[in-house]
């Protein structure tokens, strides 16, 4: 494995020792005679491995180490300290250095200090990218579906997640927007940096302004200090922006402006702060049919819907709704701690039947509930919301009818074959259990039962 790697010293002789022994293994090789300096280039370039006299006049190697710790964590760092400063090294070790070396050195101790550090770089990679690999898997595994509308949307996702672009989400309310959201984020490099969702539609444009961008202090009534707006909190992650159908026209101009420059402007200051921002937007509402109403800029559409994930309602994945059930009542049964196992056919069929209208985010709220009223181990239709209920179908409702009718026919004919054979050994029990081919206990409960001898 060949590396990138900064050498820091203020000793010209041992930055070109490093230098001599390092480039013959094809490492690429930066020098630097000072901390400060050292700080600079780990800005503009990706090291992988560090090595630093302890020593420096300007910023010494213990300070350099914190500042690496701080913020290029993964990078080891490898201190270099005279014999008679062992302790120093220990110091730097529990500070997070990832090994030492003491002067004088051979040649073999700097590449095997290397061949340590690199195996090690390897070794990280490798964790990252299995848990990346389960991550991925996990986040497809939470969205509930196998209908061919919801495979389509999954796949479409795993294909543009790990882009640039922005991505804007359509759907009705409550079909899981912000979830997919989450999805595009977690499948992305960003994944280890911010998600934040803002609901625009719960804003007055001057807040909502305010909360995106920021403000400096005096910038309204009320502004007593600085505020970070939500586009630099999210920076290098993902900023999903709900609702957003619902901003005005001043806004649209002002967040058309923000993706074209890639940098915000806080409510009352005069300069501008750059962001790496990748924006995911989610409307409920037509925003083409709003386009041609005069109701949204074209200009920011278009720069919003480099991708658009259009995501279907629960009416039109219908073999999807026994899944979700069951999923549902399993996640609210862990919470309410109830030992639920089963939903009855009846209540499974009113489910089914259910229009859905609010869609995944309804049948969630109908199970939760469901889960709370249940009083046995199965959820049963007298658990589920009256609308829920007298959601069966016409045909369902018949076929409830029919079964009942037939039920009560059954019986009235069962009543009468029980008051023949009675009256056929006059009165004798036993004989007439015998006859029915039932047992006399059987008899006398159903002659209870149907309270018959009763004046």
């Amino acid at each position: 494995m060949l590396a990138k790697i900064l050498v820091v010293d203020d000793e010209q002789h041992m930055l070109k020792l490093f230098e001599k022994i390092l480039t013959k293994q094809g490492h690429d090789v930066r020098t630097s005679a000072s901390g400060t300096e050292a700080v600079g280039l780990l800005e503009n370039n990706d090291f992988d491995l560090i090595f630093s006299d302890l020593v420096m006049p300007d910023l010494d190697g213990m300070d350099l180490l914190k500042k690496v710790k701080a913020g290029y964590s993964d990078i080891p760092f490898i201190v270099i300290t005279a014999y008679g400063s062992i302790e120093s090294a220990v110091e730097a070790m529990k500070t997070g250095a990832f090994d030492y070396l003491t002067k004088p050195f051979r040649k073999d101790d700097i590449l095997l200090a290397v061949g340590k550090a690199l195996k090690y770089c390897e070794l990280c990679n490798e964790v990252k990218r299995l848990r990346k690999k389960l991550k991925d898997k996990d986040g497809i595994k939470k969205i509930i579906g196998k209908s061919k509308a919801v495979q389509n949307v999954l796949k479409l996702v795993a294909r543009v997640a790990d882009s640039q672009a922005t991505v804007l989400i359509q759907g009705e309310s409550g079909t899981g927007k912000e979830l997919i959201a989450r999805l595009i984020h977690n499948l992305s490099r960003r994944r280890d940096m911010p998600f934040i969702a803002v609901d625009c539609g719960v804003f007055p444009e001057h807040l909502l302004q305010s909360e995106l961008f920021g403000h400096v202090k005096g910038a309204f009534t009320g502004a007593v200090q600085d505020k970070k707006g939500l586009f630099i909190a999210a920076d290098r992650g993902t900023l999903f922006l709900d609702e957003i159908g619902t901003i005005s026209q001043a806004m649209q101009l002002n967040l058309l402006r923000v993706l074209q420059e890639k940098e915000v402007r806080p409510v009352g200051s005069v300069t501008n702060i750059k962001g790496d921002v990748r924006v995911v937007a989610a409307t409920s509402v037509d925003l083409e049919q709003a386009m041609l109403d005069g109701r949204f800029r074209r200009d920011l559409y278009y720069r919003l819907a480099v991708v658009t994930v259009d995501l279907p309602p629960l009416r039109e994945r219908r073999s999807d709704i026994t899944a979700l059930a069951f999923h549902f009542m399993r996640k609210y049964a862990a919470i309410y701690d109830r030992k639920l196992t089963d939903i009855t056919p009846e209540a499974m069929h009113a489910i089914m039947e259910n229009p859905w209208t609010g869609n995944v985010r309804e049948l969630e709220n109908v199970m939760e509930r469901a889960v709370l009223l249940s009083a046995g181990q199965l959820i049963d239709e007298t658990s589920l919301p009256l609308p829920v209920r007298q959601g069966m179908s016409h045909k369902t409702r018949g076929l409830e009818s029919f079964k009942n009718a037939s039920k009560t026919a059954g019986r009235n004919a069962e009543r009468k074959a029980i008051l023949k054979t009675l009256e056929g050994t006059g009165g004798n029990k036993t004989k007439a259990a015998r006859i029915l081919g039932i047992s006399r206990s059987s008899l006398y409960n159903k002659i209870c039962e149907f309270g018959i001898g009763k004046s």
